[in-house]
């Protein structure tokens, strides 16, 4: 099975093709392809959001894609940046600074008040056009401190308490067994699976 994913997020790329590859499934992206894919994020959720991309990627490619929408939502920050997370404090914002401004933002906050989830929607359209939402989430905190090198984007500061590590401290191999767009793509091939 061939599936396209409307990202040309390297990161993204990388982690769905880890994934996927297990399952023989080859996964292609926008950065296998030469057009502009520019798309408007207007929706009022992540599943919305990935709804939105994987519509248009499958209508211009007539093919089965996937989109995924994701994103962190901290609870004492009325759940920001949430679905705002790629473009939080602008678009060419680095991730050091957001995740610094985050950290300062929280400093008041002390154990449970520092709760946070990232969450990871996954749009599927079929080769019929029916379209499908998986969604996965992971709870943790926000870390007092910018920890990890693995990773990308929030992942240094949410902390893992039953671990004792950032996300960003953990492997690849950790990480793919227990992240929100793992939950999700295990959610996605389990209807795959039982489809065929």
């Amino acid at each position: 099975m061939e599936i396209i994913i409307a990202t040309s997020n390297q990161h993204k790329v990388e982690e769905f093709k880890k994934i996927l590859q297990l399952h023989n499934i080859e996964v292609k992206s926008l950065l296998d392809y030469d057009f502009d894919f520019e798309v408007d994020e207007n929706g009022d959720t992540f599943g919305d959001n990935a709804l939105i991309k994987a519509r248009k990627l499958a209508k211009k490619l007539n093919k089965c894609v996937i989109s995924d929408d994701s994103g962190l939502v901290i609870d004492a920050l009325n759940g920001e940046p949430g679905i705002k997370s790629a473009r939080y404090l602008g678009h060419d914002t680095s991730y050091t600074y957001k995740n610094s401004v985050i950290l300062e933002r929280m400093n008041s906050f002390v154990g449970s008040d520092r709760s946070c989830r990232f969450v990871c929607a996954i749009a599927y359209i079929d080769e019929l056009m029916v379209e499908h939402v998986f969604e996965g989430a992971i709870e943790g905190v926000i870390g007092d401190k910018i920890n990890g090198e693995n990773g990308f984007g929030y992942d240094p500061i949410f902390y893992l308490p039953q671990y004792n590590r950032s996300l960003a401290q953990l492997d690849d191999v950790e990480k793919n067994k227990i992240s929100h767009r793992y939950i999700a793509i295990e959610k996605f091939l389990e209807y795959i699976t039982n489809e065929k």
